[in-house]
């Protein structure tokens, strides 16, 4: 649509996840790299959380692509299953039929062929995505096929990624011998002013052709503030900012289409209307509430990283520290619908007006070729000569542009003609050849 206006080779903010358009920030270049560093220790799970839309399944598809061929993956992606459902997914993801089995026949034949492919010499990776929506039963299951191990090592690596409050989940007391088998735990961060700035001019480097188009830094700090650094919504808002400066042929990007887009994405329900958030309370101390001592993070060879403590009564080992979530599981579902309905309200919309768009260029191109047909037959069209004889009492006046008897072509008819056409180019009117 506008990626031939400003010379993109493909849309640079679209919603799908994306390896090639991931922006290494700060929090996603560690969240790599304590991701690596779980794999590779072969030890317990590894949970990553993180906003809706702030780039989990974008980072998670940028780890695999980067595995060797000796790692088998197998990954689930609709997690709303009890327990036998997600134990027969698993079967079925890493090639095994589980249908007309006992569940311990199922489990005997996931962990001989977790054993074939350790003899094999290849690596079981299972990654769970939007595990918050797992029962406390699937996820006690997943525990018990974590015991499926040989002397040194696990069979079967285990990634849990999803929304902040699988976090609450996890702290249930149901649960407590899965939190001791979390070996890393890291948390993905909005990203701040710099970072969006930053990231939306390397998706538009990304997708360029020619010379980049930018956003200037004041544009970006208005995406920033209405998206919250929030990946996914500024995507929406610069993805829209494009068709609306596409569709007024405006090259460059202001504030004041930047509003215009925020104003009609809100009026279209793409967008919520912006809630200021409540300032967080700022606890007194008294003389006597007693400072709780804080124990010092143990350090692990990779840097900045810290291994889960089984006696710490904390939940989850603290891999960086992380913010504790701002909404309830209840509104957090809540934000969930509302995000995905308004995916597909600004889908609808956009689709919407890319049509009309289409629309609008066909009926122009029509009329262009309708009025030049019309132009190229008024100039071969000459006048007819009037019989001689003597002009009559106020022929001069009364005969269309004053010509003379017998003029081959009269210049103040000529310039009438000319001003229709101009009119007609213009849009105001359509007349035909006769007319003339």
């Amino acid at each position: 649509m506008y990626e031939r206006f400003y010379e993109l080779r493909e849309r640079p903010f679209a919603l799908s996840p994306d390896p090639d358009y991931l922006y290494p920030s700060r929090v996603h270049r560690e969240a790599l790299d304590y991701l690596r560093y779980g794999l590779e220790s072969h030890a317990g799970f590894v949970v990553i959380t993180g906003e809706i839309g702030s780039g989990k399944t974008t980072l998670l598809q940028t780890l695999l692509r980067g595995l060797d061929a000796q790692t088998t993956v197998g990954r689930i992606v609709n997690t709303m299953l009890e327990p036998r459902e997600l134990l027969e997914t698993i079967m079925i993801d890493f090639g095994l039929d589980p249908s007309g089995r006992s569940k311990p026949i199922m489990l005997r034949d996931l962990a001989q062929y977790l054993v074939d492919q350790r003899l094999a010499g290849r690596l079981i990776l299972l990654v769970i995505d939007e595990a918050q929506n797992l029962g406390l039963g699937a996820l006690e299951e997943l525990r018990m096929l974590s015991n499926l191990e040989t002397e040194k090592s696990k069979l079967m690596q285990i990634v849990l990624v999803g929304q902040p409050n699988l976090r609450d989940k996890l702290a249930a007391p149901e649960l407590e011998q899965l939190r001791q088998r979390i070996t890393v735990s890291y948390h993905l961060s909005p990203l701040d002013a710099d970072e969006t700035a930053n990231y939306i001019n390397h998706r538009l480097r990304r997708a360029s052709n020619g010379a980049p188009l930018e956003f200037p830094r004041d544009v970006t700090d208005i995406v920033h503030s209405r998206s919250r650094g929030v990946p996914r919504i500024i995507n929406v808002i610069c993805d829209a900012t494009l068709v609306f400066g596409y569709a007024e042929e405006r090259r460059q990007i202001d504030t004041d289409l930047i509003a215009d887009v925020l104003v009609e994405l809100e009026a279209t329900g793409v967008l919520p209307p912006l809630r200021a958030a409540a300032p967080a309370p700022v606890p007194v101390a008294d003389a006597t509430t007693p400072v709780p001592a804080v124990a010092p993070p143990v350090a692990t060879a990779l840097p900045g990283a810290v291994l889960a403590q089984p006696a710490a009564p904390a939940f989850l080992p603290a891999v960086v520290p992380v913010h504790p979530p701002a909404e309830s599981p209840v509104a957090a579902q809540t934000a969930a619908r509302r995000m995905l309905e308004e995916a597909h309200a600004r889908a609808a919309a956009l689709d919407q007006r890319e049509q009309a768009i289409s629309q609008r260029e066909r009926e122009l191109a029509d009329q262009r070729r309708v009025l030049a047909e019309e132009y190229r037959l008024l100039r071969t069209q000459r006048p007819a000569a009037p019989p001689p004889g003597p002009p009559t009492p106020g022929a001069g006046a009364g005969t269309q542009g004053g010509s003379r008897p017998g003029a081959p072509f009269a210049p103040v008819r000529h310039e009438t003609a000319w001003a229709r056409i101009k009119r007609l180019m213009a849009g105001h009117t359509r007349s035909t050849v006769e007319e003339n």
